[in-house]
């Protein structure tokens, strides 16, 4: 199993890295969390154990990074113990969190039990679409221009919206599951919200958005992102 550990303390890298090792886990280390991220798409771990206080990228970020194309475990490892911190990484898609400092034999009980859950299949963070590049890793929707790659602006919420779609490529989601998790089991029957946000992502992706080719209308039950487009579907 290749264990990914994220951490900007030289003294706990190598406590992990030697005590990882020795019980037969294949490690890769990163000293930030910009290197973290290129270091999950190149190497694609089977755990991470993921510090919240790195430069340059903090382990939140890392953890949106890495959640938007992978349901790999994560362990945050972390000296931040206040509630609210810990909050932020389990809803930015982590599965543990263990604080500094910690005894070895419990950090090494979570890693046993979130291995045994089974968590994992990854998908490629690079999804290409028409002439669009999705980056689920770094959260950008590109397409050509003039000087290279020229970004697509998406709301907070049309690119949340967009990232469930595309990770489930090909797959119907269902207007409920998209309004519970993007806006909350409260508002599962505001299907307007829905239409309206659906409506402004084709206008910035789609060649016609009222001839959609990639984000397709299932009448009556929600919505189907299909990578390679269609001959057509409903708005």
């Amino acid at each position: 199993m290749k264990i990914l550990v994220a951490d900007d303390d030289p003294q706990i890298l190598r406590a992990l890295r030697v005590t990882l090792r020795a019980r037969g886990y294949d490690i890769v280390v990163a000293t930030n969390g910009a290197d973290a991220l290129r270091a999950a798409v190149d190497q694609r771990p089977d755990l991470y154990l993921i510090d919240l206080g790195m430069p340059r990228l903090d382990g939140v970020g890392v953890i949106e990074g890495i959640r938007g194309w992978t349901s790999a475990p994560i362990l945050v490892v972390s000296g931040r113990t206040d509630s609210v911190d810990k909050v932020r990484a389990l809803d930015s898609g982590a599965d543990d969190y263990i604080t500094k400092p910690f005894a070895i034999d419990e950090l090494l009980a979570r890693v046993r039990a979130l291995t045994r859950r089974g968590v994992g299949g990854d998908s490629d963070p690079v999804v290409r679409v028409g002439d669009l590049t999705v980056d689920l890793s770094a959260r950008t929707v590109t397409r050509p221009g003039p000087s290279g790659g020229e970004l697509v602006r998406l709301t907070p919420t049309e690119w949340r919206l967009l990232e469930i779609l595309v990770r489930h490529s090909g797959k119907l989601v269902t207007r409920q599951t998209l309004l519970s998790d993007i806006w909350g089991s409260d508002h599962v029957h505001d299907t307007g919200y829905l239409r309206l946000y659906v409506s402004q992502i084709r206008k910035k992706i789609e060649p016609e958005p009222k001839s959609p080719r990639f984000l397709i209308t299932e009448p009556g039950m929600g919505y189907r992102f299909l990578q390679g487009g269609s001959d057509g579907g409903e708005a």
